[in-house]
């Protein structure tokens, strides 16, 4: 796998200064849990789900889950669980290349029964997905994965999914997040990485936010998100990788606020991108990718295809960011100091920013290095043609 391997090699060459690299199944969980990137969540009733699988991976898609719980009813579980183990066995005939794939759970039971009925298709699995994640309800499903890892003979992971209301309130927030702390950092090895349930959040409350407001305009949930990436996204070797929260709108709305995408850097035959993004409320997302990031959270979990491709572009490293992040990295005579960033418009503090350096490299090998006249417009575009 790899990003953007879904583009001819001629375009990569023309965007990339240094293009996206190679990874695995077996790759370090350190790679594995940036090189996510847009994971799609898929109802695991769909009739024709392998096929959905191999369609989304000729599209750039590299992760995915397959739902069992709040996506489907509950009357169709039974027949949900068959359709995927069916599917697992469709696609380990077929032999073609996959994504990531994880499947999202209801019950701690039901980890070891899917590992049992898969068979040999198991060596397709990544891991699972665990809703309404706290230390209470969530040591039984990472105990439930041990148990499977054994049953399988492989290595799997697991994606807690941070959605409960213990979370959201204040008065209970501070011990939840010191539980879930407790729990992910026993079984650390096994984490891939944390998801927010925003959604759910959201939920709480009564609310749901407009395709012209991000997840951070909503103050009760950024307030979540700031507290979850204090307490479990740290930069210091003790911090997990927190993904992005879900964005719902795929399809045109009325809209009450002016489009926040600017037109430049569109111009030219990009213009028509702009106009395309902006109609089917995407500008609103391209905003929340950025705040995602500038937030400390990676990737992003998606419910529709079209979200992938942006996703993407926006998480491919700049050349400025890639110079900077060499430079502040480049070992000096006395390991500090302040330099003069080569574009010339910014200082590079090599100990205060050197975190920042270290991701910033890491974000460069999985989704690589544009141009240095290369936007996010140029990639967007081509991932859209082929999309």
């Amino acid at each position: 796998m790899r990003h953007f391997g879904h583009v001819p090699a001629g375009t990569r060459e023309a965007l990339f200064h240094r293009e996206p690299a190679a990874f695995t199944q077996d790759s370090p969980a350190r790679t594995l849990a940036l090189a996510l990137g847009a994971t799609l969540y898929s109802p695991a009733t769909r009739p024709r789900l392998a096929e959905d699988v191999l369609k989304q991976t000729g599209r750039g898609l590299v992760s995915m889950v397959l739902c069992l719980e709040d996506s489907i009813d509950d009357s169709e579980v039974g027949g949900a669980e068959e359709n995927l183990v069916q599917s697992f066995t469709d696609l380990e005939e077929r032999g073609d290349e996959l994504p990531l794939l994880f499947v999202r759970v209801r019950e701690p039971e039901q980890i070891a029964d899917l590992v049992k009925r898969l068979g040999p298709a198991v060596r397709l699995l990544s891991g699972f997905v665990l809703p309404k994640f706290t230390e209470e309800r969530g040591v039984p499903f990472l105990e439930a994965l041990t148990e499977a890892e054994t049953l399988s003979g492989r290595r799997l992971f697991a994606m807690p999914v941070l959605e409960s209301p213990e979370l959201l309130h204040l008065e209970s927030r501070a011990e939840t997040l010191a539980g879930i702390r407790r729990s992910v950092d026993k079984y650390r090895e096994r984490v891939l990485a944390l998801r927010l349930g925003v959604t759910d959040f959201c939920s709480a409350y009564g609310l749901r936010r407009s395709p012209d407001m991000t997840a951070y305009d909503v103050q009760l949930v950024a307030s979540v998100i700031a507290d979850v990436v204090n307490t479990l996204g740290r930069a210091d070797g003790t911090g997990f990788t927190v993904t992005g929260p879900v964005w719902e709108y795929f399809r045109l709305q009325e809209r009450m606020f002016k489009p926040q995408l600017r037109h430049s850097p569109f111009s030219g035959r990009a213009e028509e991108l702009r106009s395309s993004l902006i109609e089917h409320d995407m500008d609103g997302l391209l905003r929340e990718i950025e705040l995602d990031r500038a937030n400390g959270l990676q990737g992003k979990t998606c419910i529709h295809p079209s979200h992938v491709a942006p996703v993407h572009a926006l998480s491919v490293v700049s050349h400025e960011e890639y110079s900077d992040a060499q430079d502040i990295l480049r070992p000096g005579p006395n390991g500090g100091g302040v330099l003069r960033s080569a574009y010339t418009n910014k200082m590079n503090e090599v100990k205060p920013h050197r975190a920042w350096a270290e991701r910033t490299l890491l974000r460069a090998e999985i989704f690589g290095v544009a141009r240095e006249d290369v936007s996010f417009v140029e990639l967007l575009a081509a991932a859209a043609a082929l999309g």
